[in-house]
Parts: C-alpha cells; sequence; structure tokens
C-alpha cells in the first residue's frame, strides 16, 4: 500500500511509504506501527489517518489496496 503523507507529516517521513500489511490491522494499529517506524510523528500533538479520502475511525480496518494518508494537526487563523 502506499501512504501519502501533508505538511510536517511529509517532513518527518521523507514522502511517500510504502508498506504491505499482513492480516487485518485497524487504523489504530497503523497509526501506532507508523509511529514505531516514525518516531518524530511521536512529536506531534495527533495525527489521523485518512483511508480512501475519509478519516479513518480507529477500529475501521485498512487493507492493502486502501489509499492511505498521513494528516498532522491543521492550525489557520
Amino acid at each position: 500500500m502506499k501512504i501519502l503523507s501533508f505538511g510536517i507529516a511529509r517532513e518527518i517521513v521523507s514522502g511517500p511509504i510504502e508498506m504491505s500489511l499482513d492480516g487485518d490491522v485497524s487504523v489504530a494499529m497503523l497509526q501506532t506501527k507508523l509511529s514505531e517506524l516514525y518516531p518524530g510523528l511521536r512529536q506531534l500533538s495527533s495525527f489521523v489517518i485518512a483511508v480512501n479520502g475519509e478519516y479513518g475511525q480507529p477500529e475501521r480496518i485498512v487493507r492493502n489496496g486502501d489509499e492511505i494518508a498521513i494528516i498532522p494537526p491543521v492550525s489557520g487563523g
């Protein structure tokens, strides 16, 4: 699966990530795995995983064919 990232998350992971999943993996499990692989993500106040263009709930199962994106905290004025 290809995992896209945006904003500061893109700087932390240095571009798109290629990953293959074994079995059922939830959004929460994927967040944990990404934080282990890229410890800089732990420095963010939070980050959200989008699955196929929608914010993924923690229990949602992701599959190898899904489009995944890491969305960092957003602020604006």
